[in-house]
């Protein structure tokens, strides 16, 4: 029957695609894949793996669309098919593709639909701090978009999601703070289903911090808006407001106030057919509470007895060690000390079974005072796991809080470049109207001057005009020339330090010992140093940053071991020694290290090599530099240089050498500089030993 009904909708579709024309082309390839997907989605009396195959199909034909946007719509419906199909191979395959085009299209909405769909999926998995990182990602894109109701509501949904499972992992601060955002942003839009919604987690969260006035504040307020829903769903919510507040009086042993909460729950005669699990739970807390409160064991224990029994038909194990938890306080007050044993050992048991650690704690604690031999054992164990879940629940933590710091981070670093490019908005606007206004002096001035010399001005305005043409021509020049050599600093020097450091700070992020936290700091001395270059290549102090490097032979030693250690390639440097290597030219001294760090970038970047041997040495009134590692090499004939070997180019020329570059494939790669040993003093030797003690430091 199945496959004469997939036969019969392969056969309609085939039939519908063959009676359209070449202009049609188009929207039959939509109306496939809208076929497909539906198919896939609703046709329920299909197997599961028929179901997958139009999907496929789909898909294949989802990914040669021409059209960006389209495509990105059905793959993101795609996705979603595959989560209801509970495909997870499928639907994370699926979810990326859509996460990585909605990423290069910009398309915040179906990039936060893809990140929500993936956090509902970690969710079903119980994977908790995924799930949250992906709702946290999905806020993130929903919050880009432009102001609407739409937009609003799911901003505050997302709020909601985060705020339960921070409640889940006991983060109630930042959990009250998303949920209070959520409720603000539903009160708004008077979304009143999830108004109480956030109302009622309110409650919960305020009952985990002892808070018991305040949780019942919450549920009341909660129960009011229960009043404005549509009929049909009055009831559910009405019953589990009801058992919130029995609940909270039964956690702040009101036990009176429980009972009656409890038994009114109780009116409500169609619970146990339609809420079995529910009426199951309210059934023991009503047995205990009745037996912490009016001491009656007969009736407690009937209610306790049936709870049990009820569960055990339901098969609902995950209240079942807290019911028989109860039946064994109550039994061991009745004196039947064996049977109490027995009973608290199995909710320990499905405590255990269920990874429910709050019942676990407490059946402990029960077992600790009941069975005086295992005392210590089980007082022991109730220890090691208290200490175990606040480890896990602080890690989760902690982990919540450096989600909710990047996101500040970013905000952070985009209001400083928005800012930053203000800035210089009114730089540039200022510099233009300066310009304006001297061109308007100018020009009034050689207009007065016109009318009281016109005869003579005219060859003066010959004249002049050709000068500014000069002029203008020198300044463009001097204007590529700085901005060349502004380029090369800043690709050869500040990048290849930054480079070099963000390796070493990856390394180092998870690490907190004290060899670690002084190399962190090491490393944030080196951006300050950073910060300095940057400020001197602005203020164009061309001739301070030509002569930064003072130890010459340290400073090349510290680049090729930074390098070496953050990229884990072994690097080996050898020089001549007895050369006065600070004496060189400060022109040689700063293009050599620049050419070293470039070609050191290179390997890190392109060469896959494990070894890079670097040497200068002097020969024959020649400095000779050679750079060699092992790595995958390359044609020197095919291809073009990328900026980097174009700056080692240009360098090498300044500095008036000339170098060589021996290369194949699989083979690794040398670089050959010669250059002239040219040397230079100071003035005041005191001027050099400052320096080097400077460097020293």
């Amino acid at each position: 029957m199945k496959k004469g009904l997939l036969i019969l909708v392969l056969l309609i579709t085939s039939i519908n695609c063959n009676n359209r024309g070449p202009q049609n082309l188009v929207n039959s390839e939509f109306t496939n894949i809208e076929n497909w997907i539906g198919i896939a989605n609703d046709s329920t009396q299909l197997s599961i793996n028929e179901r997958q195959e139009f999907l496929a199909r789909a898909l294949q034909d989802i990914l040669v669309l021409s059209n960006d946007s389209i495509s990105l719509k059905y793959l993101s419906s795609a996705s979603l098919t595959y989560k209801k199909l509970k495909d997870s191979s499928g639907f994370r395959s699926v979810n990326q593709k859509a996460m990585k085009m909605a990423l290069n299209q910009n398309n915040n909405k179906i990039l936060g639909e893809s990140h929500w769909d993936m956090a509902s999926f970690m969710l079903s998995y119980n994977v908790m701090d995924s799930a949250y990182f992906h709702y946290q990602k999905a806020y993130k894109s929903f919050n880009k978009l432009p102001v609407d109701s739409t937009s609003l509501s799911l901003n505050g949904r997302m709020l909601y999601s985060m705020g339960r499972i921070q409640e889940y992992f006991k983060d109630y601060l930042g959990a009250e703070k998303n949920i209070a955002e959520a409720l603000r942003i539903f009160d708004d839009l008077d979304d009143n289903r999830r108004i109480y919604n956030c109302t009622n987690m309110l409650g919960i969260i305020a009952g985990g911090m002892n808070n018991s006035e305040k949780s019942l504040e919450y549920y009341k307020k909660a129960g009011d808006y229960i009043k404005k829903f549509k009929s049909s769903d009055k009831l559910e919510y009405s019953r589990q407001n009801r058992n919130n507040i029995a609940n909270e009086f039964l956690r702040s042993e009101e036990y009176i106030k429980a009972e009656n909460a409890y038994s009114e729950l109780f009116t409500d005669n169609d619970l146990r057919l339609e809420k079995p699990s529910l009426y199951s739970k309210a059934l023991a807390s009503h047995g205990y509470a009745i037996f912490k409160g009016r001491k009656n064991i007969s009736e407690a224990s009937d209610l306790l007895s049936k709870a049990i029994r009820l569960n055990d038909s339901i098969e609902f194990s995950l209240d079942q060690a807290r019911a028989k938890k109860y039946y064994a306080e109550l039994l061991a007050v009745e004196g039947d000390t064996l049977k109490s044993k027995k009973y608290a050992q199995e909710a320990l048991a499905l405590a255990k079974e269920t990874s429910n650690n709050d019942q676990h704690l407490k059946v402990l604690r029960l077992l600790t005072n009941m069975d005086s031999q295992n005392a210590v054992a089980y007082s022991n164990e109730f220890y090691e796991l208290s200490e175990r879940i606040k480890d896990e629940e602080r890690a989760i933590r902690d982990k919540f809080a450096r989600i909710r710091l990047e996101t500040d981070e970013v905000i952070e670093r985009n209001e400083i470049l928005y800012r930053q490019k203000q800035v210089w908005t009114g730089v540039a606007i200022g510099l233009l109207l300066l310009g304006a206004s001297i061109f308007v002096i100018v020009y009034q001035r050689i207009s007065n001057n016109k009318l009281k010399f016109q005869q003579k001005q005219q060859e003066n305005n010959q004249e002049i005009y050709n000068l500014m043409l000069s002029q203008q021509g020198k300044f463009e020049e001097g204007k590529q020339l700085e901005q060349k050599r502004i380029s090369e600093e800043l690709h050869d020097g500040i990048l290849g330090e930054m480079l070099g450091i963000r390796l070493i700070l990856s390394g180092l992020n998870d690490k907190e010992d004290e060899a670690s936290v002084n190399q962190r700091a090491a490393l944030i001395e080196k951006l300050r140093d950073l910060e300095e270059e940057i400020r001197t290549i602005s203020h164009e102090l061309n001739d301070a940053a030509y002569q930064k490097i003072y130890n010459f032979i340290v400073s090349l030693e510290d680049l090729i071991n930074t390098i070496g250690k953050s990229s884990g390639i072994s690097c080996s440097f050898v020089y001549t020694e007895n050369v006065q290597w600070d004496n060189l030219d400060g022109d040689i001294k700063i293009n050599v290290y620049r050419i070293i760090q470039e070609s050191l970038q290179n390997c890190v970047k392109h060469a896959q090599c494990k070894m890079v041997n670097v040497s200068f040495v002097l020969e024959n009134e020649q400095l000779e530099l050679t750079i060699e590692d092992d790595g995958i090499g390359f044609d020197t004939t095919k291809g073009k240089r990328g900026i980097g070997l174009r700056n080692v180019t240009a360098r090498v020329k300044k500095i008036k050498g000339t170098y060589t570059i021996i290369s194949k494939k699989g083979r690794g790669t040398t670089i050959i500089v010669s250059l002239p040993a040219n040397y230079t003093q100071l003035k005041d030797p005191k001027v050099f030993l400052e320096r080097r003690q400077t460097v020293n430091v």
